[in-house]
């Protein structure tokens, strides 16, 4: 199979995988898929998982489009071509628990072609990212290791290259640089070079979308049955609010996307069911809330944090 065929074989049973793990790990709900076909070339997969007993609305979609290189694209891209191709997945979860956190992914490749249909430029790009609404040092520290422990394989310069990348992206500019999570890696534009092919691209897109399960789950289901009160709720709707406005404001696939006629419907099923825009909204100072907040605004080197006994985190939760 060429690169294009592969990827694509990959981001269908990629889905598959984490569709049905997420279903496992629910319980109650199933997604549900809507096939789509797109205006000019191709189309995409995207399943939507609603009101379950642990997921309140997630969406895992693939996509698989391409089409003549407009003026748009040359300018948001910055690419000189003829036609395109474009095959990713990307997914975001939003669970019910404020004790579970939040968690994006996105994995993709992008093929560039002149008349004669020649590939005259082709990169790979991607990550997945964390939000909780309560810290957890130990889930943190979980999740980064993964995804450390997959770019340590490929390059030991990736983890801190590719970790900084994310932190420095994911944040609320208007909001003093406040970023929306705790990070995790991201990356874009990778190209195959004398030291690294597109196989070794591809390989390693594929290593981090694999990981995704053993980084994220786990998680997920050590928190899910936490108890809790409305005020946490309510601090999970808060934050989920700067998640919609970075979304909204920030995020480069989500402009893009709106601004050249995407199907709408699949670029916002990253947003959540509930969310508060409260004036000026401030939680009180030393609280667990804070603690998330100043998290989020000084990011931090997870694997570097001090190991912590479970009955630490049960006196911290039975504290919120």
């Amino acid at each position: 199979m060429s690169i294009k065929e592969q990827w694509i074989e990959f981001i269908h049973d990629l889905q598959n995988r984490i569709c049905t793990a997420v279903e496992q790990e629910d319980g109650k709900a199933l997604f549900v898929e809507d096939q789509w076909t797109r205006d000019g070339g191709g189309g995409g997969k995207t399943r939507v998982i609603t009101n379950g007993n642990v997921f309140e609305k997630g969406g895992v979609n693939t996509s698989v489009v391409y089409g003549k290189v407009t003026d748009t694209m040359r300018k948001a891209l910055n690419v000189n071509g003829d036609q395109w191709f474009a095959a990713g997945l990307s997914l975001v979860i939003h669970p019910f628990n404020p004790f579970v956190p939040t968690v994006h992914c996105n994995y993709r490749m992008f093929e560039l072609y002149n008349e004669q249909g020649d590939t005259i430029d082709r990169w790979f790009g991607g990550g997945t990212d964390l939000t909780p609404y309560y810290l957890f040092e130990e889930d943190a520290v979980h999740f980064h290791s993964t995804y450390k422990n997959v770019c340590d394989v490929f390059d030991s310069s990736f983890y801190p290259r590719f970790k900084k990348v994310c932190d420095d992206y994911f944040v609320n500019t208007h909001r003093d640089n406040e970023c929306r999570g705790i990070g995790g890696i991201f990356y874009d534009h990778q190209k195959a070079d004398d030291n690294k092919d597109v196989d070794f691209w591809m390989n390693f897109g594929k290593a981090c979308g694999n990981a995704f399960i053993p980084a994220y789950l786990p998680i997920v289901g050590k928190r899910k049955r936490t108890a809790f009160e409305p005020p946490h709720k309510y601090w999970q709707e808060i934050r989920r609010g700067r998640y919609v406005e970075f979304n909204l404001v920030h995020d480069r696939g989500t402009i893009f996307g709106l601004k050249t006629n995407g199907r709408t419907e699949s670029i916002l099923m990253s947003l959540p069911a509930t969310v508060r825009f409260d004036y000026n909204y401030q939680p009180v100072p030393g609280s667990e809330e804070d603690r998330l907040l100043q998290a989020c605004k000084h990011p931090r080197e997870w694997i570097a944090t001090t190991d912590i006994t479970e009955e630490d985190w049960a006196s911290r939760v039975n504290r919120c």
